[in-house]
């Protein structure tokens, strides 16, 4: 019996939203192609926090989402034994600095039954040994125990490697690709060299790049990308299990037992050159390690092992921008700040859209005809 060409896509992008796609599109039986401009996980991937968690005040829909990314998250661990390594749900704890109050988030937390629960100093001492509870603020703090923490790269090269067995095509160091199109919509992509890759679908899931990607194909989308500071130190003597986010240091766990930090203060001291090339003053780091040995237990030496430095993908509104491009037949796109929580469930329900024809109903607040 004759049988029907499956549907090529391809993906453009190599991190955790580019990968998750591509595994989930070659399990429904499309050809796949990824096309990655650098290394996988270069980029945004290479560079998040990678906090799973739907912490603090949020729209409902959004919270349903990354609920949903959560669950993801979980199903995949209790799946794959060995995941552990690189994936934990192990809590996490936050608190203000002196004269804030995190009360009315933990009362939002709790009117939407998230798990949340508030410590104070000597439950923090008995309960996280990792913590130095002494730098906990008086009033104390909100406790998450359903929170965790990923290491994107690894799970991006267990998604693709996954994804080629299948059949998948996977291009690193591409260069940039542009979107082609015509009076019906894609025709493929445009590599640097001038090739055209022709494809029936692309997806876009280039992180910072996707508004610029977006605008050169005439389609606009509020942008409210700010640089990213990720510093990674090496291993500790005592492992961190907690993921912390406190006044002046963020603090997450790394699979070889070191942890990766990051602060809104120092990604405001983050400098892009006019080369686009972005650096970090020393005293900035330096700083981020000292915040971090303030509030570990035991206030560990840390030393620098890498920094990871360039945007950090926001849309405009802060929500994510979800699904197909009506403006553009056969184009989809992944941009949001929070990929690593959504990332698999993200591009689950966008290689389902394209696999079936059928828009998911809980991205439709996430679509990008909600800027029009």
């Amino acid at each position: 019996m004759p049988t029907s060409r499956p549907l090529h896509v391809i993906v453009v992008g190599g991190g955790i939203l580019g990968a998750s796609t591509a595994l989930h599109l070659v399990g429904g039986g499309a050809k796949v192609t990824l096309l990655s401009a650098g290394t996988l996980g270069d980029g945004a991937s290479g560079r998040s926090l990678a906090w799973i968690n739907s912490s603090g005040i949020r729209s409902r829909d959004y919270h349903t989402l990354r609920m949903l990314g959560i669950d993801r998250y979980r199903s995949w661990q209790a799946r794959r034994p060995g995941s552990e390594r690189y994936l934990r749900f192990e809590g996490a704890l936050k608190w203000a600095d002196r004269g804030e109050s995190l009360r009315d988030i933990f009362e939002h937390e709790r009117s939407r039954g998230y798990d949340t629960v508030w410590v104070t100093r000597s439950e923090i001492a008995a309960r996280l040994p990792d913590v130095r509870a002494q730098a906990v603020h008086e009033e104390g703090a909100i406790f998450n125990p359903g929170e965790g923490w990923i290491d994107l790269p690894h799970i991006i090269r267990e998604l693709l490697a996954q994804a080629v067995a299948g059949g998948a095509t996977v291009l690193e160091r591409v260069g940039p690709a542009d979107v082609e199109r015509d009076e019906d919509g894609v025709r493929g992509v445009r590599l640097h060299g001038g090739r055209l890759v022709r494809a029936d679908r692309v997806v876009l899931a280039t992180g910072a790049d996707a508004p610029a990607q977006l605008a050169s194909l005439g389609v606009s989308v509020p942008d409210a990308t700010v640089p990213a500071c990720l510093v990674v130190a090496d291993p500790l003597a005592a492992p961190v299990r907690t993921v912390l986010n406190t006044p002046r240091v963020a603090v997450r766990p790394m699979p070889d037992g070191g942890v990766a930090l990051d602060s809104r203060w120092a990604e405001e001291s983050v400098v892009r050159g006019g080369n686009g090339e972005f650096t970090v003053p020393e005293g900035t780091v330096t700083g981020l390690l000292a915040e971090a040995a303030k509030v570990l237990a035991g206030a560990p030496r840390l030393t620098v092992r890498r920094i990871g430095l360039g945007p950090k993908p926001i849309p405009g509104d802060g929500e994510p921008v979800v699904g197909a491009v009506e403006a553009v037949p056969g184009l989809s796109v992944l941009f949001t700040h929070s990929g690593a929580t959504l990332g698999l469930i993200l591009g689950e329900l966008v290689a389902e859209e394209l696999l079936t024809g059928r828009p998911a109903p809980v991205l439709q607040p996430f679509r990008i005809d909600r800027f029009s």
